[in-house]
């Protein structure tokens, strides 16, 4: 899910909008790839990841001129960990380390998204987690197929590993929808998760979108992907691409602090709302702009993001730095965070 720093890398080498000539570039893009360091078991290490994003600028800066014209202002990274640039799945962490000083210009292509949160950073451009698009299109059923499940979830409802206590995880709102719900029969929830997952969600008339760790989930673009209404229930999530998906009108919102009550809140949805959900939900340029294809297609997610850097120009004048001048203060942050990669 933390794939699309590759797949954007892949993209732009065969993009129209590539130039070999840096001189008329409007960005440059540094493929970093922090998303491939992980555990001997294929886990994440993101805290690792600020040394090395570090010694990449440090390299950059050294070999071209690009990087120092502007300390980075016309840079874009690819982010997609937990909580984006500040390292860290988890938000107490997460928040103490802040953004990297040294990104503290350029601009962030990232998952996380919550509104006035340290690890959003302004002007950043929000995208959907990564899902294998061929192996969506190969469980797909007929569209006919009667939507049987009323509410579909799989996942974890306690964090065990992480979050032994049980109360930090997902701020708690997976572990009350477990307890409140896990005997509902209109309720299909359960921490397995079966070959048929992605035909249960065609199935389905709401799937489930939790936060886990952070606020989005892959969820949602399956949710998306597959028709199923998402129930979104993350407190001040910035979702992405609000521009080309009306999330209001094809999703559902639910404070965590109401999870209780996910029951009548779903039944109390006239008939006539989620039939125009579903009706929104089957066009397929929603889809498009949730995914990651290989080839890329016009309008989906790669197309999504060049939207939003093309939003962003022409860069103002103030972008670039006169001989001398610098805004970024290279030994900021926590110490651990200076050593070399």
């Amino acid at each position: 899910m933390f794939a699309a720093e590759i797949f954007m890398h892949r993209f732009l080498l065969s993009s129209a909008v590539r130039t070999l000539n840096p001189e008329e570039a409007d960005w440059f893009y540094v493929p970093v790839y922090t998303t491939c360091d992980l555990t001997p078991a294929g886990l994440p290490l993101p805290f690792k990841s600020p040394r090395m994003m570090r010694s990449a600028i440090q390299f950059i800066s050294n070999k071209w001129p690009f990087w120092n014209k502007t300390d980075g202002a016309d840079h874009f990274f690819v982010v997609p960990h937990d909580f984006g640039a500040c390292f860290h799945y988890q938000e107490e962490k997460a928040i103490e380390r802040g953004i990297l000083p040294m990104l503290r210009r350029a601009t962030l292509v990232q998952t996380f998204g919550q509104k006035n949160h340290v690890c959003l950073k302004e002007g950043s451009i929000i995208i959907p987690p990564y899902a294998p698009p061929q192996k969506m299109q190969a469980h797909l059923i007929s569209p006919d197929t009667p939507r049987s499940i009323f509410v579909y979830f799989r996942g974890l409802f306690y964090d065990n590993g992480n979050d032994p206590e049980g109360g930090y995880y997902a701020r708690g709102a997976r572990a009350s929808l477990w307890e409140n719900f896990k005997n509902n029969p209109l309720f299909d929830i359960s921490t397995d998760h079966p070959t048929t997952y992605y035909e249960d969600m065609q199935r389905a008339v709401f799937c489930l979108c939790p936060l886990g760790w952070a606020p989005w989930s892959p969820r949602l673009v399956e949710a998306v992907v597959f028709g199923c209404i998402p129930v979104i229930i993350a407190d001040g999530i910035v979702l992405p691409f609000a521009d080309a998906i009306p999330w209001e009108e094809i999703g559902v919102f639910v404070d965590e602090e109401d999870v209780p009550k996910l029951d009548s809140i779903l039944t109390s949805i006239p008939i006539e709302d989620i039939l125009r959900k579903q009706r929104l939900l089957a066009n397929p340029s929603m889809k498009k702009a949730m995914l990651f294809p290989q080839p890329a297609q016009p309008r989906d997610a790669f197309h999504q993001i060049l939207n939003g850097l093309a939003r962003k120009l022409p860069h103002t004048q103030r972008v670039y730095l006169q001989p001398g001048e610098k805004h970024l203060n290279w030994t900021a942050g926590p110490v651990g965070d200076l050593k070399p990669w």
